[in-house]
């Protein structure tokens, strides 16, 4: 059986069905392409997911429709023993790096071209074209009959290995193109890593206190290389492409390119995403003016580059230059400055942040790594920095990449220390409030107890006290709250409730009608709701639905404050670390005094009854809501229904009594058909309050 075979159509006895599977192969794939590729999503998400739910069942109907094109098939392969080697058609050879970061570095590689194709003075600049050198890993696409058969790595340029089921994995590569395509395309490109889906992969790792990856770089190849694509498919990775590899030639009906610039394009129109920085320059000068360009932007790009690549832009000019010592004369990778360093660290301290985070910082002898001088790179937590081994007076490796804070990534194996370091221990009490420091178990960060009384998290504390679902100051954004914070005039919650009109109105660009606004809407907040006024405070895991339960269950704030870590387990849903939580903010006397004087301020809120004596009809009963109502906010409705003792979920699962539906109901609906949940609409919803009472 040839790879073509396996992506043969099969004979349908379900025409009808088989169509409809593969308008929607085109459908997702066009979606697909517009939200990874062309960052301009046509559909929401509810629509995709929709469409895809729809494809699995018709294959799940049908396996032997199955193709290996399918949007089903990015995900869910067989773990594999190992990779198997493949032999490149066409070697994958690496670039001459020119280490000299200076703009004598384009100008030397403009000379040597010139000098070898034998151009004069009075002859005309050479065409480039110029692109960003991705950090990542060199990939190698094949595609027949537009299908995506192999990806492979490059190796040793001659051999690779076959990691085609983990490239499926990547939204950005097309399983299948179509239009004026070749019979055989090989697709050269490189995988990376985004800095901000790094930045999450790593931080996901350090709540799991399992081992974080050093750079974009090393992660995308571990992903690459995993042998379970569904690990895989957990690690975002995306895809640039730059070149090719095989194609059928021109003679034998494949396209006939002049320029390396016009390929890039023609990739383009056919799917796959070229860097926006591509571009043709004339000569060393323009070269020069596109490093230093690219060079002033790196830190705002989205990943991760280490210099600029340099092509001779005719195609028939590259053949002329050829290679030597298997690296392409017509090409160089121009670098920038390094992004990791090495450097002393001179003292390890400890900062407070906005949500009461300590995190251990090094000090360092001051080092240049990523365009610019370093002298603070944070460990993260306590388990990182012991992770990595790093002690005061230790060579350490500093990594700095566009607007990422700089951080410790690993130290230099120097052999045994030449005296004895203790390793370095968090602080019992925070050293900005003095508060007690606290860690919860299968926690990895330590937290100041500070709270409200915490200046490193006032400005935290203020909006979120503020904000829509808590009290709900209307107005008081986070540029007002910097300034009132900043200036010294707002220190603590109550102070809000002590302002006056002419020191708002003294604020830069508040004039005396903003300054009166908010003034009114201060004065409205004071009017709350127990919930609101409990969730507002910010403790520690007290979300919108813990705050509302626990209010119901003792009916004042008084006896909240007083009930005991086993009273607070009596609550549904509350468990020993958010009872734990709860007891220890109260157990601050700032954080009381706090509450209390918001109480003189005119902070108030209705009292209720203690849950034993309130009725509770749906209790037991779990709802989720999803779509748009006909009268009912999902925040009215969802009163509603916790007032009656339900509790509203945000995923449908086997456990879900209800969904509450209505228009626009998306990916929650089709859960909720394809598990037999029932539905029903506000007005059902309505009548069983009704019958409840």
């Amino acid at each position: 059986m040839t790879n073509l075979d396996l992506f043969a159509e099969p004979a349908p006895a379900d025409g009808a069905g088989h169509a409809r599977m593969l308008a929607l192969h085109g459908l997702l794939h066009q979606y697909a392409h517009q939200y990874y590729v062309l960052d301009a999503p046509s559909v929401p998400d509810a629509e995709y997911d929709r469409l895809f739910q729809e494809l699995q069942a018709l294959e799940a109907a049908h396996p032997e429709w199955v193709t290996a094109d399918s949007p089903t098939q990015r995900i869910g392969g067989k773990p594999l023993e190992q990779f198997a080697a493949v032999h490149h058609a066409e070697p994958m050879l690496s670039i001459r790096t020119e280490t000299d970061t200076e703009a004598s570095g384009a100008q030397a590689f403009d000379a040597r071209v010139r000098k070898e194709l034998g151009l004069t003075e009075a002859d005309p600049p050479v065409e480039y074209v110029a692109e960003p050198k991705f950090d990542g890993l060199a990939m190698n696409l094949r595609y027949e009959q537009g299908v995506l058969v192999q990806a492979a790595t490059r190796g040793d340029g001659e051999t690779g290995e076959d990691v085609t089921q983990n490239i499926r994995t990547i939204g950005q590569v097309p399983l299948r193109i179509t239009g004026q395509i070749p019979s055989v395309l090989e697709v050269r490109g490189e995988v990376y890593m985004r800095r901000d889906d790094f930045e999450a992969l790593n931080e996901k790792q350090r709540e799991k206190g399992e081992k974080t990856f050093v750079n974009p770089r090393n992660a995308a190849a571990g992903a690459v290389r995993q042998l379970d694509s569904g690990i895989a498919a957990q690690r975002p990775l995306s895809f640039f492409a730059y070149g090719v590899g095989e194609v059928t030639s021109a003679e034998q009906g494949g396209p006939a390119f002049s320029t390396h610039f016009g390929l890039l394009q023609t990739l383009k129109s056919w799917g796959f995403p070229v860097a926006e920085q591509v571009t043709t320059a004339h000569g060393a000068p323009e070269l020069i003016a596109y490093h230093q360009r690219i060079g002033a932007s790196r830190d705002q790009l989205p990943y991760d580059i280490d210099g600029v690549v340099y092509k001779v832009n005719s195609l028939v000019l590259q053949q002329q230059l050829g290679f030597v010592t298997r690296e392409p004369r017509w090409a160089v990778a121009h670098k920038y400055p390094a992004q990791e360093q090495v450097t002393r660290v001179l003292g390890i301290d400890v900062q407070v942040g906005r949500t009461g985070k300590l995190t251990p910082v090094a000090r360092l002898d001051p080092v240049f790594v990523g365009g610019t001088t370093v002298s603070n790179a944070t460990l993260h937590n306590l388990f990182e920095l012991r992770r990595k081994g790093v002690r005061v007076g230790d060579m350490a490796i500093v990594r700095r990449a566009g607007d990422v804070i700089p951080e410790v990534v690993g130290v230099v194996n120097s052999g045994p220390r030449a005296s004895y370091v203790q390793n370095f221990r968090m602080p019992r009490t925070c050293p900005v409030c003095g508060s007690a420091v606290v860690r919860e178990k299968a926690e990895v960060n330590h937290r100041c107890t500070g709270g409200l009384f915490c200046s490193a998290q006032r400005k935290q504390a203020i909006l979120h006290f503020a904000q829509r679902r808590a009290v709900e100051v209307e107005g008081l954004g986070d540029k007002l709250v910097d300034q009132l914070v900043d200036g010294g005039v707002v220190n603590t919650l109550p102070d809000l409730y002590r302002l006056g009109l002419s020191a708002l109105a003294a604020l830069d660009r508040m004039a005396d009608k903003s300054a009166q606004n908010l003034l009114q809407a201060l004065e409205q907040s004071k009017q709350t709701t127990l919930p609101r006024f409990l969730f507002g405070l910010g403790i520690r895991h007290v979300g919108e639905a813990t705050a509302k339960a626990l209010a119901r269950h003792f009916g004042s704030l008084d006896a909240i404050m007083d009930a005991t870590a086993e009273q607070l387990l009596e609550v549904a849903d509350i468990g020993p670390i958010v009872a734990e939580s709860i007891r220890t903010f109260f157990d601050q006397p700032h954080n009381r005094e706090v509450v209390e004087q918001l109480r003189a301020c005119g902070v108030t809120w209705a009292e209720g009854e203690p849950a034993a004596q309130t009725p509770k009809p749906l209790a037991g009963k779990t709802f989720v809501i999803t779509g748009t109502l006909p009268t009912l906010g999902r925040d009215a409705a969802k009163d509603l229904l916790e007032a009656a003792g339900a509790k509203v979920a945000g995923s449908v699962s086997k456990k879900t009594d209800y969904v509450l539906a209505g228009t626009e109901a998306g990916s929650k609906l089709a859960k909720a058909l394809e598990l037999g949940v029932a539905v029903i609409d506000e007005a059902a919803m309505l009548a069983l309050l009704q019958e409840s009472n």
